[in-house]
């Protein structure tokens, strides 16, 4: 699966999901809530591009 990079530098890797907000390791980007913000910065999905 594929990494997404926000402008602040944190990295989706769907391996690790994103455990500060509940999301399950094996998450791809795509199916992540559509509310669901970058941990560091609050950037939208649609702020981050793929790596």
């Amino acid at each position: 699966m594929d990494k997404y990079e926000c402008p602040c530098g944190y990295i989706y890797d769907p391996a690790e999901g994103d455990e500060s907000t509940g999301i399950e390791p094996g998450t791809a980007f795509a199916d992540l809530p559509a509310d669901w913000v970058c941990p560091v910065c609050g950037a939208e999905k649609e702020e981050f591009w793929k790596i």
